[in-house]
């Protein structure tokens, strides 16, 4: 059986449209929807003679018996026909949905939840799933009902190619073209690239950087490309600032896909800056791929 989609659910308006765009993505993949809302503290931090925690005991029933009922008819009426569960889990938020990611083909969440501090435009719960999650993690933004192509930015990073492969997969079930986007610029690594360039070079072969960066892109794509040939690809090479790239074609975009770290980024970090500013700015939803571990 395909793994489910699973959803966060909070009460907050942002958590209810994520459960629209959850149920469809479980119809689009013939998966399941896992609607899940966490509670309280982890068992482990229980006084060991105090009682089970439950949603009765904690005031949870009219949560169970509203947001969540009300989340699951939003689903129904979404996407009919999928099958839809709920359920009520202890533990803190943060935990909880990054152990139902391990048995998850996607994770989806609202951009902002009840526990956000006013003025901060992503909550707590998307960044950490986003860095730590056990699947591609979408996070619910920007305009309503987004459509266009599927955005891929393209990094030439070994960990980005998880990003890649579910980029096309995703063009491939949407019946939507692809975009496979790579910003570049004089910062780039390549400009320094061969024995005899010195690292404080002073000027820079354009025209060498360009045709390094284009082969990167090439050399991405080409792969995938054959393996999906029934998805129209348009290679796009840009020099530019990429973060403001990436944000401005995120307009035209039905999903942006970006790897959760990519070249460049400085170690231990485990979510980079380009997927930040996406996950923060972009104008439709983002769907973070880490690769393997």
């Amino acid at each position: 059986m395909t793994d489910p989609v699973i959803v966060g659910v909070d009460g907050s308006a942002s958590s209810l449209e994520a459960v629209d765009v959850a149920a469809r993505e479980a119809r689009l993949r013939g998966a399941p929807l896992r609607i899940v809302h966490a509670f309280g503290r982890t068992p482990g931090h229980r006084p060991a003679d105090g009682p089970p925690r439950s949603p009765a005991g904690h005031g949870l029933e009219p949560m169970v018996r509203g947001a969540l009922a009300e989340a699951e008819e939003r689903a129904h009426a979404a996407a009919p026909g999928v099958a839809v569960t709920r359920s009520v889990v202890a533990g803190e938020t943060l935990e909880v949905m990054e152990t139902e990611s391990r048995s998850a083909s996607l994770a989806v969440v609202g951009s902002r939840g009840l526990s956000g501090f006013s003025g901060l435009l992503l909550g707590s719960t998307a960044v950490h799933l986003a860095a730590h999650g056990r699947c591609p993690l979408m996070v619910v933004r920007g305009r309503p009902d987004p459509s266009g192509a599927v955005l891929l930015a393209v990094d030439g990073s070994d960990a980005g190619g998880a990003a890649v492969e579910f980029a096309f997969a995703e063009a491939a079930l949407r019946g939507a073209p692809l975009v496979a986007l790579h910003v570049w610029n004089t910062w780039s690594e390549h400009a320094y690239e061969g024995p005899g360039d010195p690292l404080n070079a002073m000027v820079v072969d354009i025209e060498r950087l360009r045709e390094a960066e284009q082969r990167l892109l090439d050399e991405t794509v080409a792969p995938w490309q054959k393996a999906f040939p029934d998805v129209t690809v348009e290679r796009r090479l840009e020099r530019a600032r990429i973060r403001p790239a990436l944000l401005d074609a995120s307009r035209d975009a039905q999903l942006v896909v970006v790897g959760a770290r990519g070249r460049g980024g400085f170690t231990g970090l485990l979510l980079g800056s380009v997927s930040q500013a996406l996950l923060h700015h972009a104008h439709c939803p983002v769907t973070v791929v880490r690769g393997q571990d």
